[in-house]
């Protein structure tokens, strides 16, 4: 049991506010810090002198650490007050990003950033669960997308930032900056998350249950796809800006924080509508909105351009798995710790497969193929999206079973 207010009342919806707030805030600081890497990847390879491809790999060992742990430690977790346990991932990823900014080469940092990500394989899943507690059932895909704008926030301020910074002063004060943000978020999450929040706890045959589930598997799957698509480009846009397009330190910032502050505005407009509309839909036009600019990606040939041709991308990215939580929740609420957890698996999964699929073909043939092996995984998508979302509908729901 919690000791917040009964969530109906005036006191309990404005104190649903704080929290869903205070958990947007911790979100910001974990996405910051994923997204940190990626960012500063131009430094971190010149620097640490290795290559962009090799640098990278930074990004496909953090995304397999948070697809193995997420999972695992949901049910390490399940008991544990999500106060304290939100409170402290928080903390964990600003003291392991100080210790990252002081590691001297490539060897050390890779096991230090792996340990750095378990915050983010514990918080936004974990998160998630505890508004699907907390709020009730009508706003429950509301108050999980509106938490995960922080995600978007840190693509508009915390990945342009972290670029420039990078760019300007060196990756080490960019990951040393990941600390500035996670402390005041832990202590907002610690002011408004009340005492007592314990998501309910799932028995193995549950575990079997949703690992068994045709179509909850196919959501699930539908976000290691995505995210692949994305991240075999993704990964290594600020290299490309600065050797394809030739852009400046301040144009490879402008090019992330527009991107950012357009995927703000697809997920607002997620989190305003994704109970009217349904989060099938919701997902499949914000997987097509990305499938479209990596089909229009040659057309990106100046600064200007591409921003036009990243612009529906930006408006489908952080939607779409915003969208695929709230679709999880939806289908099997008392399922929702499992299904988030694999949910956060699937997309950083899908991030380690990008990252990785991506150097390799980078090294091999250039630049040329990424974003058609890109829009291949993402056609993959939306058809696993389609159907599943079909079957779910004909299907029966599935129902828990408790420890």
């Amino acid at each position: 049991m919690s000791d917040s207010p009964p969530p109906d009342s005036a006191a309990g919806q404005r104190h649903l506010a704080g929290v869903r707030w205070s958990l947007m805030a911790g979100n910001f600081a974990i996405g910051c810090g994923v997204m940190v890497t990626a960012g500063t990847l131009n430094d971190l390879a010149r620097s640490l002198q290795v290559s962009v491809a090799v640098a990278g790999q930074l990004i496909t060992v953090s995304g397999i650490v948070i697809a193995l742990c997420a999972p695992l430690l949901a049910a390490v977790v399940a008991g544990i007050d999500r106060r304290r346990l939100l409170t402290a991932a928080l903390l964990w990823l600003g003291a392991w990003h100080v210790v990252s900014a002081l590691m001297p080469g490539f060897a050390v940092l890779l096991p230090v950033r792996a340990i750095s990500v378990l915050a983010a394989a514990v918080f936004t899943a974990q998160a998630a669960a505890a508004l699907g507690v907390m709020a009730p059932p009508a706003q429950r895909g509301q108050a999980i997308t509106f938490a995960l704008l922080g995600w978007s926030l840190a693509s508009v301020l915390g990945m342009p930032l972290s670029a420039w910074v990078g760019e300007t002063f060196g990756w080490r004060w960019a990951f040393a900056g990941i600390a500035a943000l996670a402390l005041p978020a832990a202590i907002a999450v610690w002011r408004t998350v009340p005492d007592g929040v314990r998501p309910a706890a799932l028995s193995l045959a549950s575990w079997v249950q949703v690992v068994t589930h045709p179509a909850l598997m196919a959501i699930v799957m539908v976000t290691v796809l995505s995210a692949a698509g994305q991240f075999t480009l993704f990964t290594y846009l600020a290299p490309y800006y600065r050797q394809v397009l030739g852009a400046s330190p301040a144009g490879i910032s402008a090019l992330f924080m527009g991107f950012g502050l357009i995927g703000l505005v697809g997920n607002v407009l997620l989190s305003r509508h994704v109970d009217r509309i349904g989060a099938d839909r919701a997902v499949a036009l914000a997987l097509s909105c990305i499938a479209l600019s990596l089909l229009l990606w040659p057309l990106g040939t100046s600064l200007v351009l591409m921003m036009g041709v990243i612009a529906p991308w930006a408006l489908g990215c952080f939607s779409s798995n915003a969208g695929q939580q709230a679709r999880l929740v939806a289908a099997a609420p008392v399922l929702a710790p499992a299904l988030i957890a694999l949910n956060s698996s699937a997309m950083f999964a899908g991030q380690a497969l990008g990252a990785a699929s991506g150097g390799a073909i980078m090294n091999r043939q250039g630049w040329g193929p990424l974003h058609w092996i890109g829009l291949a995984w993402m056609l993959a998508a939306i058809a696993l999206s389609l159907w599943a979302g079909r079957r779910l509908r004909s299907g029966a729901q599935p129902q828990p079973h408790h420890a």
